[in-house]
Protein backbone atom coordinates (compact mmCIF):
# COMPACT_ATOMS: atom_id res chain seq x y z
CA UNK A 1 0.00 0.00 0.00
CA UNK A 2 2.76 2.39 0.75
CA UNK A 3 4.46 1.38 -2.92
CA UNK A 4 1.11 2.22 -4.37
CA UNK A 5 0.57 5.67 -3.05
CA UNK A 6 4.26 6.82 -3.47
CA UNK A 7 3.80 5.83 -6.82
CA UNK A 8 0.30 7.31 -7.39
CA UNK A 9 2.13 10.65 -5.58
CA UNK A 10 4.89 10.75 -7.99
CA UNK A 11 2.57 10.14 -11.17
CA UNK A 12 -0.02 12.96 -9.75
CA UNK A 13 3.35 15.39 -9.63
CA UNK A 14 3.51 15.07 -13.12
CA UNK A 15 -0.03 16.11 -14.29
CA UNK A 16 0.42 19.11 -16.79
CA UNK A 17 -1.47 22.12 -15.84
CA UNK A 18 -4.06 21.58 -18.34
CA UNK A 19 -4.63 18.41 -16.79
CA UNK A 20 -4.98 20.06 -13.30
CA UNK A 21 -7.48 22.70 -14.69
CA UNK A 22 -9.40 19.89 -16.56
CA UNK A 23 -9.63 17.60 -12.84
CA UNK A 24 -10.78 20.66 -11.20
CA UNK A 25 -13.56 21.62 -13.82
CA UNK A 26 -14.44 17.81 -13.25
CA UNK A 27 -14.75 17.63 -9.29
CA UNK A 28 -17.28 20.91 -9.50
CA UNK A 29 -19.35 19.82 -12.74
CA UNK A 30 -19.19 16.33 -11.06
CA UNK A 31 -20.54 17.23 -8.43
CA UNK A 32 -23.27 19.45 -9.75
CA UNK A 33 -24.33 16.76 -11.91
CA UNK A 34 -24.70 14.35 -8.96
CA UNK A 35 -26.99 16.60 -7.04
CA UNK A 36 -28.51 17.02 -10.98
CA UNK A 37 -29.20 13.47 -11.51
CA UNK A 38 -31.09 13.09 -7.89
CA UNK A 39 -33.32 15.71 -8.26
CA UNK A 40 -34.33 16.19 -11.78
CA UNK A 41 -36.95 13.22 -11.61
CA UNK A 42 -38.73 14.57 -8.58
CA UNK A 43 -38.54 18.18 -10.09
CA UNK A 44 -40.87 17.08 -13.06
CA UNK A 45 -42.71 15.31 -10.75
CA UNK A 46 -43.83 17.98 -8.64
CA UNK A 47 -44.51 19.85 -11.49
CA UNK A 48 -47.59 17.28 -12.04
CA UNK A 49 -45.65 15.49 -14.75
CA UNK A 50 -46.16 11.94 -14.76
CA UNK A 51 -43.25 8.51 -14.76
CA UNK A 52 -44.02 8.34 -18.65
CA UNK A 53 -42.41 11.91 -19.30
CA UNK A 54 -39.43 10.85 -17.29
CA UNK A 55 -39.21 7.67 -19.43
CA UNK A 56 -39.27 9.63 -22.66
CA UNK A 57 -37.27 12.34 -21.46
CA UNK A 58 -34.22 9.24 -20.16
CA UNK A 59 -35.01 7.88 -24.42
CA UNK A 60 -34.44 11.37 -26.16
CA UNK A 61 -30.92 12.08 -24.19
CA UNK A 62 -29.67 8.61 -24.67
CA UNK A 63 -31.06 8.69 -28.45
CA UNK A 64 -29.57 11.89 -28.74
CA UNK A 65 -26.04 11.52 -27.26
CA UNK A 66 -25.85 8.38 -29.86
CA UNK A 67 -26.70 9.81 -32.72
CA UNK A 68 -24.63 12.44 -32.22
CA UNK A 69 -21.39 10.99 -30.86
CA UNK A 70 -20.03 10.95 -34.75
CA UNK A 71 -21.20 14.54 -35.52
CA UNK A 72 -19.69 15.80 -32.33
CA UNK A 73 -16.15 13.96 -32.95
CA UNK A 74 -15.97 15.96 -36.13
CA UNK A 75 -17.20 19.13 -34.58
CA UNK A 76 -14.35 19.14 -31.56
CA UNK A 77 -11.63 18.63 -34.47
CA UNK A 78 -12.43 21.96 -36.00
CA UNK A 79 -13.64 23.75 -32.81
CA UNK A 80 -10.60 22.38 -30.56
CA UNK A 81 -10.38 20.78 -27.76
CA UNK A 82 -10.52 23.92 -24.92
CA UNK A 83 -13.44 25.56 -27.19
CA UNK A 84 -15.13 22.11 -27.33
CA UNK A 85 -15.04 21.76 -23.29
CA UNK A 86 -16.14 25.26 -22.61
CA UNK A 87 -19.02 25.17 -24.85
CA UNK A 88 -20.27 22.20 -23.71
CA UNK A 89 -19.97 23.43 -20.36
CA UNK A 90 -21.79 26.48 -20.75
CA UNK A 91 -24.47 24.67 -22.57
CA UNK A 92 -25.47 22.18 -19.82
CA UNK A 93 -25.82 25.01 -17.41
CA UNK A 94 -28.10 27.27 -19.88
CA UNK A 95 -29.84 24.08 -20.21
CA UNK A 96 -30.61 23.32 -16.29
CA UNK A 97 -31.56 27.24 -15.97
CA UNK A 98 -33.77 26.89 -19.02
CA UNK A 99 -35.92 23.99 -17.57
CA UNK A 100 -36.25 26.03 -14.28
CA UNK A 101 -37.05 29.02 -15.88
CA UNK A 102 -39.45 27.66 -18.24
CA UNK A 103 -41.12 24.40 -17.07
CA UNK A 104 -42.72 23.07 -19.51
CA UNK A 105 -42.62 19.90 -21.34
CA UNK A 106 -41.97 21.51 -24.90
CA UNK A 107 -38.24 22.88 -23.08
CA UNK A 108 -38.05 19.58 -21.38
CA UNK A 109 -37.68 17.73 -23.92
CA UNK A 110 -35.29 20.85 -26.23
CA UNK A 111 -33.11 21.24 -23.06
CA UNK A 112 -32.67 17.67 -22.77
CA UNK A 113 -31.48 17.73 -26.71
CA UNK A 114 -29.41 20.33 -25.95
CA UNK A 115 -27.90 18.69 -22.78
CA UNK A 116 -27.04 15.33 -24.74
CA UNK A 117 -25.32 16.77 -27.31
CA UNK A 118 -23.01 18.73 -25.10
CA UNK A 119 -22.29 15.81 -22.53
CA UNK A 120 -21.72 13.75 -26.26
CA UNK A 121 -19.42 16.93 -27.10
CA UNK A 122 -17.66 16.91 -23.52
CA UNK A 123 -17.41 12.69 -24.00
CA UNK A 124 -15.71 12.40 -27.33
CA UNK A 125 -13.44 15.66 -26.52
CA UNK A 126 -12.38 14.23 -22.79
CA UNK A 127 -10.14 11.31 -24.35
CA UNK A 128 -7.97 13.21 -26.90
CA UNK A 129 -7.63 15.92 -24.60
CA UNK A 130 -6.36 13.95 -21.75
CA UNK A 131 -3.83 12.38 -24.54
CA UNK A 132 -2.41 15.52 -25.77
CA UNK A 133 -1.58 16.73 -22.24
CA UNK A 134 -0.36 13.70 -20.54
CA UNK A 135 3.07 12.07 -20.84
CA UNK A 136 2.91 8.78 -21.95
CA UNK A 137 4.66 8.11 -17.81
CA UNK A 138 1.51 9.40 -16.04
CA UNK A 139 -1.05 9.19 -18.98
CA UNK A 140 -2.45 6.19 -17.47
CA UNK A 141 -2.97 7.44 -13.84
CA UNK A 142 -4.69 10.75 -15.79
CA UNK A 143 -7.43 8.67 -17.65
CA UNK A 144 -8.35 6.36 -14.22
CA UNK A 145 -7.62 9.31 -11.98
CA UNK A 146 -10.28 11.64 -13.84
CA UNK A 147 -12.64 8.71 -13.85
CA UNK A 148 -12.68 7.88 -10.21
CA UNK A 149 -12.72 11.32 -8.60
CA UNK A 150 -15.61 11.99 -11.02
CA UNK A 151 -17.40 9.13 -9.38
CA UNK A 152 -16.26 10.61 -6.22
CA UNK A 153 -18.01 13.84 -6.79
CA UNK A 154 -20.74 12.12 -8.12
CA UNK A 155 -21.55 10.21 -4.76
CA UNK A 156 -20.54 13.81 -2.83
CA UNK A 157 -23.31 15.51 -5.34
CA UNK A 158 -25.98 12.32 -4.39
CA UNK A 159 -25.25 13.57 -0.59
CA UNK A 160 -25.88 17.04 -0.89
CA UNK A 161 -28.44 16.56 -3.07
CA UNK A 162 -30.63 14.83 -0.52
CA UNK A 163 -30.13 17.84 1.92
CA UNK A 164 -30.67 20.87 -0.69
CA UNK A 165 -34.15 21.23 -1.21
CA UNK A 166 -34.85 21.12 2.67
CA UNK A 167 -31.85 23.95 3.03
CA UNK A 168 -34.14 26.07 -0.34
CA UNK A 169 -37.07 25.14 1.64
CA UNK A 170 -35.95 27.17 4.99
CA UNK A 171 -35.27 30.03 2.98
CA UNK A 172 -38.46 29.99 0.96
CA UNK A 173 -40.37 28.65 3.39
CA UNK A 174 -41.78 26.22 1.72
CA UNK A 175 -42.29 22.06 1.43
CA UNK A 176 -39.41 20.17 0.81
CA UNK A 177 -41.01 18.11 -1.73
CA UNK A 178 -42.29 21.21 -3.64
CA UNK A 179 -41.62 22.16 -7.01
CA UNK A 180 -40.35 25.65 -5.72
CA UNK A 181 -37.56 23.68 -3.46
CA UNK A 182 -36.52 21.69 -6.12
CA UNK A 183 -36.41 24.38 -8.54
CA UNK A 184 -34.47 26.59 -6.32
CA UNK A 185 -32.01 23.83 -5.53
CA UNK A 186 -31.74 23.05 -9.20
CA UNK A 187 -31.31 26.74 -9.69
CA UNK A 188 -27.98 26.37 -7.39
CA UNK A 189 -26.61 23.38 -9.36
CA UNK A 190 -27.03 25.59 -12.51
CA UNK A 191 -24.56 28.23 -11.01
CA UNK A 192 -22.26 25.71 -9.58
CA UNK A 193 -22.58 24.18 -13.17
CA UNK A 194 -21.56 27.57 -15.33
CA UNK A 195 -18.55 27.92 -11.70
CA UNK A 196 -17.33 24.62 -13.05
CA UNK A 197 -16.73 26.29 -16.84
CA UNK A 198 -13.69 28.85 -15.67
CA UNK A 199 -11.11 26.15 -15.14
CA UNK A 200 -11.24 25.33 -18.47
CA UNK A 201 -11.16 29.21 -19.56
CA UNK A 202 -7.70 29.29 -18.65
CA UNK A 203 -6.58 26.23 -20.90
CA UNK A 204 -4.00 26.29 -23.25
CA UNK A 205 -4.82 25.93 -26.19
CA UNK A 206 -2.97 22.96 -28.26
CA UNK A 207 -2.24 24.52 -31.67
CA UNK A 208 -2.78 21.93 -34.46
CA UNK A 209 -0.90 21.85 -37.69
CA UNK A 210 -2.49 22.53 -41.01
CA UNK A 211 -2.93 18.98 -41.58
CA UNK A 212 -4.37 18.37 -38.65
CA UNK A 213 -6.97 21.24 -39.45
CA UNK A 214 -8.17 19.87 -42.62
CA UNK A 215 -11.65 19.26 -42.93
CA UNK A 216 -11.37 15.76 -44.72
CA UNK A 217 -8.37 14.34 -42.07
CA UNK A 218 -10.79 12.10 -39.83
CA UNK A 219 -12.60 10.95 -43.07
CA UNK A 220 -9.33 9.50 -44.74
CA UNK A 221 -7.81 8.83 -41.69
CA UNK A 222 -11.45 6.43 -41.06
CA UNK A 223 -10.93 5.29 -44.54
CA UNK A 224 -7.56 4.44 -44.86
CA UNK A 225 -7.71 2.04 -41.59
CA UNK A 226 -11.38 -0.07 -41.17
CA UNK A 227 -8.86 -2.97 -40.03
CA UNK A 228 -7.60 -1.38 -36.42
CA UNK A 229 -10.96 0.85 -36.34
CA UNK A 230 -12.84 -2.24 -35.97
CA UNK A 231 -10.68 -4.34 -34.06
CA UNK A 232 -10.67 -1.29 -31.62
CA UNK A 233 -14.77 -1.01 -31.32
CA UNK A 234 -15.96 -4.18 -31.97
CA UNK A 235 -15.28 -5.66 -28.56
CA UNK A 236 -16.20 -2.89 -26.83
CA UNK A 237 -19.51 -2.50 -29.08
CA UNK A 238 -20.32 -6.71 -27.72
CA UNK A 239 -19.73 -5.66 -24.53
CA UNK A 240 -22.22 -2.72 -23.94
CA UNK A 241 -24.89 -4.89 -26.41
CA UNK A 242 -23.68 -7.34 -23.01
CA UNK A 243 -24.10 -4.87 -20.81
CA UNK A 244 -27.47 -3.31 -21.72
CA UNK A 245 -29.30 -6.92 -21.44
CA UNK A 246 -28.74 -6.82 -17.66
CA UNK A 247 -26.78 -4.04 -16.26
CA UNK A 248 -29.74 -1.39 -15.97
CA UNK A 249 -31.81 -3.94 -14.46
CA UNK A 250 -29.76 -5.04 -11.24
CA UNK A 251 -31.69 -3.35 -8.83
CA UNK A 252 -35.10 -5.30 -10.09
CA UNK A 253 -32.80 -8.50 -10.23
CA UNK A 254 -32.05 -8.46 -6.97
CA UNK A 255 -35.71 -7.44 -5.65
CA UNK A 256 -37.48 -10.34 -7.80
CA UNK A 257 -34.98 -12.87 -7.78
CA UNK A 258 -33.51 -12.43 -4.39
CA UNK A 259 -36.31 -10.66 -2.89
CA UNK A 260 -34.31 -7.39 -1.06
CA UNK A 261 -36.35 -4.68 -0.01
CA UNK A 262 -34.58 -1.28 -1.32
CA UNK A 263 -32.25 -0.10 1.64
CA UNK A 264 -30.70 -3.42 1.15
CA UNK A 265 -30.83 -2.96 -2.87
CA UNK A 266 -29.16 0.78 -2.29
CA UNK A 267 -26.31 -0.26 0.07
CA UNK A 268 -25.46 -3.07 -1.96
CA UNK A 269 -25.11 -0.46 -4.83
CA UNK A 270 -23.32 2.49 -2.62
CA UNK A 271 -20.85 -0.43 -1.69
CA UNK A 272 -20.81 -1.52 -5.65
CA UNK A 273 -19.67 2.37 -6.06
CA UNK A 274 -16.37 2.14 -3.89
CA UNK A 275 -15.76 -1.56 -5.34
CA UNK A 276 -15.59 0.16 -9.00
CA UNK A 277 -13.47 3.15 -7.44
CA UNK A 278 -10.67 0.73 -5.77
CA UNK A 279 -10.45 -0.89 -9.32
CA UNK A 280 -10.01 2.19 -10.72
CA UNK A 281 -7.27 3.46 -8.70
CA UNK A 282 -5.21 0.16 -8.67
CA UNK A 283 -5.82 -0.16 -12.22
CA UNK A 284 -2.78 2.34 -13.41
CA UNK A 285 0.35 0.22 -12.02
CA UNK A 286 -1.18 -3.18 -12.53
CA UNK A 287 -0.98 -1.61 -16.44
CA UNK A 288 2.14 -0.30 -15.91
CA UNK A 289 3.39 -4.14 -15.02
CA UNK A 290 1.48 -6.36 -16.79
CA UNK A 291 0.42 -3.65 -19.70
CA UNK A 292 -2.59 -2.48 -20.71
CA UNK A 293 -4.15 -5.09 -22.94
CA UNK A 294 -2.79 -7.51 -21.04
CA UNK A 295 -4.75 -5.84 -17.76
CA UNK A 296 -7.86 -5.65 -20.13
CA UNK A 297 -7.79 -9.22 -20.83
CA UNK A 298 -6.67 -10.58 -17.36
CA UNK A 299 -9.60 -8.45 -15.30
CA UNK A 300 -12.60 -9.08 -17.76
CA UNK A 301 -11.78 -12.38 -18.47
CA UNK A 302 -12.55 -12.96 -14.48
CA UNK A 303 -15.07 -11.16 -14.36
CA UNK A 304 -16.78 -13.63 -16.44
CA UNK A 305 -16.94 -16.55 -13.96
CA UNK A 306 -17.98 -14.13 -10.85
CA UNK A 307 -20.82 -12.79 -13.72
CA UNK A 308 -22.40 -16.34 -13.46
CA UNK A 309 -22.06 -16.83 -10.03
CA UNK A 310 -24.09 -13.11 -9.55
CA UNK A 311 -26.68 -14.44 -11.89
CA UNK A 312 -27.57 -18.01 -10.85
CA UNK A 313 -26.01 -17.94 -7.49
CA UNK A 314 -29.10 -19.94 -5.07
CA UNK A 315 -28.08 -17.15 -1.72
CA UNK A 316 -28.23 -13.62 -1.96
CA UNK A 317 -25.00 -13.59 0.11
CA UNK A 318 -23.34 -15.04 -3.31
CA UNK A 319 -24.77 -13.20 -5.08
CA UNK A 320 -23.88 -9.87 -3.59
CA UNK A 321 -20.06 -10.82 -2.60
CA UNK A 322 -20.17 -12.09 -6.93
CA UNK A 323 -21.63 -8.39 -7.75
CA UNK A 324 -18.67 -6.75 -5.94
CA UNK A 325 -16.01 -8.48 -7.64
CA UNK A 326 -17.52 -8.64 -10.76
CA UNK A 327 -17.76 -5.08 -10.88
CA UNK A 328 -14.12 -4.33 -9.83
CA UNK A 329 -12.86 -6.35 -12.42
CA UNK A 330 -14.90 -5.59 -15.34
CA UNK A 331 -14.71 -1.69 -14.44
CA UNK A 332 -11.51 -1.20 -13.60
CA UNK A 333 -9.99 -1.67 -17.52
CA UNK A 334 -12.18 0.96 -18.69
CA UNK A 335 -9.98 3.90 -18.51
CA UNK A 336 -6.63 1.53 -19.33
CA UNK A 337 -8.50 0.91 -22.62
CA UNK A 338 -9.39 4.48 -23.46
CA UNK A 339 -5.34 5.14 -23.62
CA UNK A 340 -4.54 2.46 -25.66
CA UNK A 341 -7.22 3.12 -27.96
CA UNK A 342 -6.04 7.00 -27.96
CA UNK A 343 -2.37 5.78 -28.37
CA UNK A 344 -3.28 3.89 -31.50
CA UNK A 345 -4.35 6.45 -33.63
CA UNK A 346 -2.92 9.75 -34.79
CA UNK A 347 -3.94 13.00 -33.36
CA UNK A 348 -6.10 14.27 -36.46
CA UNK A 349 -8.13 10.73 -36.05
CA UNK A 350 -8.50 11.25 -31.69
CA UNK A 351 -12.04 12.85 -31.40
CA UNK A 352 -13.08 10.86 -34.32
CA UNK A 353 -11.70 7.73 -33.21
CA UNK A 354 -13.12 8.35 -29.41
CA UNK A 355 -16.95 9.55 -30.71
CA UNK A 356 -16.97 5.90 -32.49
CA UNK A 357 -16.02 4.83 -28.97
CA UNK A 358 -18.55 6.40 -27.51
CA UNK A 359 -21.71 5.13 -30.18
CA UNK A 360 -20.36 1.59 -29.59
CA UNK A 361 -20.73 1.81 -26.06
CA UNK A 362 -24.08 3.53 -26.46
CA UNK A 363 -25.63 1.26 -28.69
CA UNK A 364 -25.98 -1.30 -26.25
CA UNK A 365 -27.22 0.74 -23.54
CA UNK A 366 -29.79 2.65 -26.07
CA UNK A 367 -31.68 -0.78 -27.74
CA UNK A 368 -30.39 -3.54 -25.25
CA UNK A 369 -32.46 -2.65 -22.62
CA UNK A 370 -36.17 -3.03 -24.92
CA UNK A 371 -34.68 -7.10 -25.81
CA UNK A 372 -33.79 -7.82 -22.12
CA UNK A 373 -37.19 -6.25 -20.85
CA UNK A 374 -39.21 -8.58 -23.38
CA UNK A 375 -36.77 -11.26 -22.24
CA UNK A 376 -37.40 -10.89 -18.21
CA UNK A 377 -41.56 -10.65 -19.16
CA UNK A 378 -41.41 -14.11 -21.19
CA UNK A 379 -38.61 -15.99 -19.89
CA UNK A 380 -36.97 -14.64 -16.53
CA UNK A 381 -33.60 -13.74 -16.03
CA UNK A 382 -31.73 -16.76 -16.80
CA UNK A 383 -31.80 -16.03 -20.84
CA UNK A 384 -30.46 -12.43 -20.60
CA UNK A 385 -27.77 -13.57 -18.35
CA UNK A 386 -26.94 -15.99 -20.54
CA UNK A 387 -26.75 -13.31 -23.59
CA UNK A 388 -24.70 -11.51 -21.58
CA UNK A 389 -22.03 -14.14 -20.83
CA UNK A 390 -21.40 -15.21 -24.35
CA UNK A 391 -21.12 -12.07 -25.54
CA UNK A 392 -18.54 -11.06 -22.81
CA UNK A 393 -16.95 -13.97 -23.56
CA UNK A 394 -16.55 -13.34 -27.18
CA UNK A 395 -15.59 -9.86 -26.38
CA UNK A 396 -12.44 -10.75 -24.34
CA UNK A 397 -11.61 -13.43 -27.04
CA UNK A 398 -11.32 -10.89 -29.34
CA UNK A 399 -9.19 -8.51 -27.30
CA UNK A 400 -6.85 -11.21 -26.93
CA UNK A 401 -6.72 -12.29 -30.05
CA UNK A 402 -6.77 -8.62 -31.48
CA UNK A 403 -4.15 -7.16 -29.70
CA UNK A 404 -2.02 -9.91 -27.28
CA UNK A 405 -2.33 -12.85 -29.03
CA UNK A 406 -0.61 -10.50 -32.17
CA UNK A 407 1.72 -8.69 -30.02
CA UNK A 408 1.15 -5.38 -31.52
CA UNK A 409 3.43 -2.64 -30.29
CA UNK A 410 2.16 -0.94 -27.32
CA UNK A 411 1.32 2.35 -29.64
CA UNK A 412 1.75 2.16 -33.07
CA UNK A 413 2.28 5.60 -33.28
CA UNK A 414 5.00 8.06 -31.84
CA UNK A 415 2.94 10.72 -29.33
CA UNK A 416 4.00 14.42 -29.51
CA UNK A 417 5.24 15.35 -25.97
CA UNK A 418 6.19 12.05 -25.15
Amino acid sequence: MRNLTGEYSSRIKEFQPNARLYLLSVVITGAAMGVFRLLFNFYVLSLGFDEALLGSLITISSLTALLAALPMGYLADLLGRKASLVISGVLISLSIFAMVLWPSQGVFYAMNVVSGLAQSLAAVTMAPFLMENSGESERTYLFSFGSGIQMAMASVGNWIGGYLPTWVSQIRVVSPTSSVAYAGALLVIAIVAGIGVIPLIFLRSHRLDRSERTVFAPLSYAYKNPGLLTKLILPMLLTSIGAGLIMPFMNVFFRVVHNQPDPVIGALFAWGSLAMGIGLLIAPPLADRIGKIQLVVITQGLSIPFLIILGYAPWFWMSAAAYYIRLALMNMSGPVYQTFVMEQVEPTARATVASLVSMSWNFGWAFSPMISGWLQVNYGFGLPYLGTIVLYTISVFLYWYFFWYHRPQESLLPVPGD
